[in-house]
């Protein structure tokens, strides 16, 4: 059976224009969902990573000049328990 080359080319035709519409149809989609998921994000109340990174530092600064403090406050107690312990 022979099959005309002109139907197979309309078949082919639509076929490329569908697969082509659903292409587009998914890019819509995502860019779509992408503009929907900046909005809500936007609305929530969190931070952007650059403030977190800022944050973080002054933390992790803050609990080093902690340490610190408490290592001199202990070495401070231990000298007064001394000095109290040798006029007695």
């Amino acid at each position: 059976m022979k099959v005309d080359s002109k139907l197979l080319d309309d078949l082919t035709r639509i076929a490329g224009s569908a697969i082509g519409a659903a292409g587009g149809m998914r890019n819509e989609l995502e860019v779509a969902f992408k503009r929907r998921l900046e909005e809500a994000i936007s609305n929530m109340d969190v931070v952007t990573r650059s403030e977190f990174d800022a944050v973080k530092e002054i933390a992790l600064k803050a609990r080093s000049e902690q340490e610190l403090l408490t290592e001199r406050l202990s070495q401070i107690e231990a000298n007064l328990s001394n000095n109290t312990s040798t006029k007695d």
